[in-house]
């Protein structure tokens, strides 16, 4: 079964992926301590977005998990609360001091030949770009000889990064690096490292954000991670310009943005908050309002997209909002944060949340991070117990579903797809007006199947006869059920946070039709 697994998932993966694999293992660049000789002059911004609040002068709070400091390599709290730690965005959030950003960067300077997990690439490159934001804001209170120690660290880290950019992984780790490295060559007036970094930039930028502007890894946390990045870029580049071929590169970053806000903006709920779809929680990537208000700061208009290549549509009904799933893995060889939830949905009634993705609480490699990525966990169809597509490992997916859209037209989606084998295909059929959504799932062939729905924990049902189901905020009638059942479950809009919540379980054969109507 493992072999298996690790065969479908290596089937899916780059050349570059395999050989920066090998690279990654046998060559280890170290840290070397570097002098940086050439000047470093003033550089005009806007305003950035500023960081949320994760230090409170005693204590460090990273995804719900508070913990004092004890060492930069502290795993205790799991790797990625480490990684938070050494991205040091702490130093940006509300109301934090130019003393305290000079404490906490000077013991960095101090600690760093024992840091192993800062010198990850992925925290170089994040905690990088926000020691750039720190000394151009303060730029005229940091002394000459604190401000070359502070330099010739970073440039140090970054040619340290330049030689373990993340190509074994590919994806939003090797954007976020590249997004980095050309703000470095802007802070460093470095024109080697600007036509590596905007070579790179142009080629993953046109590889990984769809022609809807959805980046490719389709999550909508992650989407306003790279976008905010993204901004950050243009901001320092437009405001910047000291290279030739600049605002020819100024205007590429320009049309990506744009795409980018085009596809936050379709996606979004009236609200302005985000479906948790695929890895997404709340509290980690700016807020779309964030996003929006910095797009405006830069002087750029913002015009909805048309979802399409993402996979994504959304709905809008005189009584609520859906947003659904009918496409398939798009970055298909780096799908570490998608999820088996082919024709998932998530249904709001008249701007309340109904029926949720259950989301993510941990990227911890436990039963719990294998479920949530699993088909059940989504509001979509199970066949014979499996998973439509074989997440595995934490960040790994085997065997993948292959989705096809039947027919598109006004108020209704068919798709189908193969997840369960190419003798089992499930066809989902979204319909709706003003005054109902309903679903039909069918499957071509014979095996015990159940349709999942997660209702939101403010949802509650109030009576259940025979196949209506009545909540507080809506009617679920079900037809050709063989059973129904009413599980316990657990949402997490926030990681490391579950809340109780109810799971309508609906077991069929061959056809299953619910509909669903508002109060």
């Amino acid at each position: 079964m493992e072999l298996r697994l690790i065969l479908h998932t290596v089937l899916h993966l780059r050349m570059r992926q395999i050989v920066g694999q090998i690279w990654y293992r046998v060559f280890k660049p170290v840290y070397q301590s570097l002098l940086f000789a050439g000047e470093i002059a003033r550089m005009d911004v806007v305003a950035f977005i500023r960081k949320p609040f994760s230090w409170d002068g005693k204590n460090f709070s990273f995804l719900n998990l508070v913990s004092p400091f004890s060492s930069w390599n502290d795993t205790s709290q799991g790797m990625l609360w480490a990684y938070n730690l050494n991205y040091m965005d702490w130093i940006l959030q509300e109301g934090a001091t130019y003393e305290e950003g000079e404490k906490w960067i000077d013991k960095f300077c101090q600690e760093i030949s024992g840091n192993k997990v800062g010198l990850d690439p992925y925290p170089i490159a994040l905690r990088g770009i926000n020691w750039i934001k720190f000394m151009v804001q303060y730029y005229n209170r940091i002394p000459i000889k604190k401000r070359e120690v502070w330099t010739n660290s970073l440039y140090s880290q970054y040619r340290l990064l330049a030689k373990k950019l993340e190509y074994h992984l590919l994806g939003n780790h090797l954007l976020e690096d590249i997004y980095s490295l050309y703000i470095a060559s802007l802070y460093f007036q470095d024109k080697k490292l600007y036509r590596k970094a905007s070579k790179l930039l142009k080629q993953e930028l046109k590889e990984q954000v769809l022609p809807d502007g959805a980046h490719y890894e389709q999550s909508p946390m992650y989407h306003c991670i790279l976008l905010d990045r993204l901004l950050d870029c243009y901001n320092f580049s437009v405001h910047n310009v000291r290279f030739g071929q600049q605002r020819e590169m100024n205007n590429f970053l320009e049309d990506k943005v744009k795409q980018m806000l085009g596809w936050l903006k379709a996606i979004i709920y009236e609200d302005g908050s985000l479906p948790l779809l695929n890895d997404s929680a709340n509290g980690i990537a700016p807020t779309s309002r964030e996003i929006f208000d910095y797009a405006r700061r830069l002087g750029l208009i913002i015009e909805e997209s048309r979802l399409k290549e993402s996979g994504y549509r959304k709905i809008r009904l005189t009584w609520g909002e859906v947003i659904l799933d009918v496409g398939g893995i798009t970055a298909s060889y780096q799908p570490g944060h998608s999820h088996a939830d082919t024709f998932n949905y998530e249904l709001r009634i008249n701007g309340q949340p109904f029926i949720v993705d259950t989301g993510i609480s941990t990227y911890n490699k436990t039963e719990r991070r294998q479920w949530e990525r699993g088909t059940a966990a989504h509001n979509t169809v199970v066949v014979n117990c499996q998973n439509s597509s074989e997440v595995w490992s934490g960040f790994r997916v085997g065997r993948r579903a292959n989705v096809c859209v039947v027919e598109e037209q006004a108020g209704r989606i068919v798709a189908r797809h193969d997840g369960y084998g190419k003798k089992c295909v499930h066809q989902r059929s979204f319909c709706w007006n003003h005054q109902y959504l309903k679903i039909v799932d069918k499957l071509f062939s014979i095996g015990s199947a159940v349709s999942y729905i997660h209702l939101a924990p403010e949802v509650v049902i109030l009576t259940q006869k025979e196949k209506v189901i009545e909540t507080n905020q809506g009617i679920l009638k079900i037809e050709n059920a063989d059973s129904i059942d009413l599980l316990d479950d657990f949402v997490s809009r926030e990681y490391n946070i579950l809340q109780p919540c109810k799971v309508i379980a609906i077991h069929f054969t061959k056809t299953i039709t619910y509909t669903i109507l508002p109060k």
